[in-house]
């Protein structure tokens, strides 16, 4: 039984998976965009949003905090200069997923994961 186990384990040891998050996330921040398959993008959506309501906060510990999952201290640094402000009327939906056409290779269903502006 699953109950009350969230998440999607993409098929990858915990390790692996951890950085894959990582990794996505810090582009989001850099980028404000990515193309990704669906499934990554809709997990990803749910850590970006809690790592952008982290940089909205803009206390010393959320700034910790946001390090330890974000790889990049740039990309920190935007996040809590930029986009804590960008967002700090909004409470939540700084994110959309946008299908886009299945993947030519094995026909993985894409979609586009951007900020919200």
């Amino acid at each position: 039984m699953r109950h009350r186990v969230a998440g999607r384990k993409l098929s990858r040891p915990t390790g692996h998976r951890i950085a894959l998050y990582r990794n996505l996330v810090t582009d989001l921040l850099r980028y404000e965009k990515i193309v990704t398959t669906e499934a990554k993008a809709k997990e990803v959506r749910r850590m970006a949003e809690k790592i952008i309501t982290l940089g909205k906060n803009g206390s010393l510990s959320s700034r910790r905090q946001a390090l330890s999952f974000v790889s990049d201290k740039k990309m920190v640094a935007k996040l809590f200069d930029e986009l804590g402000f960008r967002y700090a009327t909004r409470t939540g939906g700084y994110t959309r997923v946008i299908k886009l056409q299945p993947r030519t290779g094995d026909g993985a269903p894409m979609a586009r994961l951007e900020l919200v502006e």
